[in-house]
């Protein structure tokens, strides 16, 4: 693998049982750069986010990390691997028990000894970078769904990882917080030299952000490429998804019979 490459996924496979959801997945995602994962509902995105993360073992194929065989790795060596990694899971997943300040810290304190001065002073500069470092002492139940996010996005990057995944970041926001969310993405992804990888149904906003984009569909890339080479796909599937169109290769009408059919056989039945 080459250096610029922080992750290699190869002929990546993953099975629910007797199901395939994910057939033969490639993908090189080069460091520093923003990439987004789209696809319709249930095409195995955050399936293939979590075996990214270590959290699902692909049934065949690889996951790399620099020099790291993720999909290989033992559960310890895995645990220390997740110091380089961030995570913002779709709706936040705060905990609802500890306060802003304290689901920031938690990582830190989870991964590292450093002493609560050292914590205190970099959680407080996390929850700068998002805006809501004077929120420190709230409780969750107390931030609106843009301010959870973000709380959660400080506490994603609160270790400064390597790589930084976001599964449906934009799920349930406002226009304005969603426009915050993707701008606080693009701009610390940038700040800390990282990579991100974005999960996303979101469209118009990932096509503002991302440097790149992998579609998929029947449990395989179908397509990828730049935002402007999406906009302008010729793949039907890309270009229904692209273009928010009611009809295409996935069908406005449930397979039914023939209307004439289904009028015919009413009509014979009550002459009957």
């Amino acid at each position: 693998m080459t250096d610029d490459i922080l992750v290699d996924i190869q002929d990546l496979h993953f099975s629910y049982g007797d199901r395939p959801l994910l057939q033969g997945i490639d993908m090189r995602i080069p460091r520093g750069k923003v990439v987004a994962i789209m696809g319709g509902s249930g095409c195995g995105k955050t399936t293939l986010l979590r075996c990214i993360g270590g959290q699902l073992r692909p049934t065949g194929g690889s996951v790399r990390l620099g020099e790291a065989i993720v999909s290989e790795m033992p559960e310890a060596e895995l645990y220390r691997l997740r110091r380089r990694m961030g995570m913002l899971f779709q709706f936040g997943a705060l905990f609802t028990d500890l306060s802003v300040f304290e689901n920031v810290a938690f990582p830190l304190r989870e991964h590292t000894d450093l002493p609560e001065s050292m914590i205190l002073d970099l959680v407080l500069m996390k929850l700068e970078a998002v805006g809501l470092r004077g929120a420190h002492h709230l409780m969750p139940a107390s931030l609106s769904g843009g301010m959870a996010r973000r709380v959660a996005l400080a506490r994603a990057v609160a270790l400064d990882p390597a790589l930084i995944m976001y599964d449906e970041p934009f799920t349930g926001l406002d226009p304005i917080a969603l426009g915050v969310i993707g701008r606080l993405i693009r701009t610390l992804n940038d700040a800390l030299g990282a990579t991100s990888i974005m999960v996303t149904h979101d469209v118009q906003e990932s096509l503002l952000m991302v440097d790149y984009i992998y579609f998929l569909n029947g449990g395989k890339v179908v397509a990828e490429g730049t935002p402007d080479e999406i906009r302008d796909s010729r793949d039907p599937f890309v270009h229904q998804f692209v273009h928010a169109e009611a009809d295409g290769p996935v069908a406005f009408d449930y397979p039914a019979p023939s209307v004439a059919e289904d009028f015919l056989e009413r009509a014979h039945g009550r002459a009957a």
